[in-house]
């Protein structure tokens, strides 16, 4: 009679942490091999994962740490890519509007993937309030510091207020014409 064991969970989190290390050491060694400067453009991953090995771990768990732990998880992550994407573009002045994807958009995408592993409907909720916020924030402050005030030379110039003020105006004509066609 041979009974074989599970794997614990001390077991499952050795195995990832193994891989992680072995992917990493497998990259650092391309990298000296064929003189790739990856500290220069690599090191958001630095940050990058363990913010999803955290989240990952917090998806994992049922009970409120978990929610928690994914959170910060999503947190972490979310500025890992944005420091990737920013290391790979140059623009960093968009830190300007940026941390909106920060907080509160990636706690509510936290909130909606765990709510939704977890079948918590109040959370799933909650999450794409926050997410809604989020973008909305991200979106005006994209307009605002990018095309109007021009922060990464991506401006409208001297057409930008303008436009803003055009746009801003059609919005609230739009909304004002749409709530009204709701109420008859």
């Amino acid at each position: 009679m041979n009974k074989e064991k599970a794997p614990t969970r001390g077991t499952n989190s050795n195995l990832l942490l193994g891989g992680i290390l072995i992917a990493l050491g497998i990259l650092f060694l391309l990298g000296e091999l064929f003189d790739i400067r990856l500290g220069a453009y690599a090191w958001p991953f630095f940050i990058l994962i363990p913010g999803s090995v955290i989240l990952m771990l917090g998806l994992g768990i049922s009970d409120d740490s978990g929610g928690g732990l994914t959170i910060a998880g999503t947190i972490i992550t979310t500025v890992g890519l944005l420091l990737l994407l920013q290391n790979i573009t140059g623009l960093w002045a968009s830190w300007s509007y940026a941390w909106a994807l920060v907080a509160p958009t990636s706690v509510g995408l936290a909130q909606l993937l765990y709510g939704r592993r977890h079948h918590r409907d109040k959370m799933v909720a909650d999450g794409q309030n926050l997410i809604r916020i989020g973008l909305i924030m991200f979106v005006v402050g994209f307009v605002f510091f990018e095309l109007v005030i021009g922060i990464s030379g991506f401006g409208l110039g001297s057409f930008g207020w303008p436009i803003l003020l055009i746009m801003v105006g059609s919005y609230l004509l739009l909304r004002n014409v749409w709530h009204g066609r709701r109420t008859l």
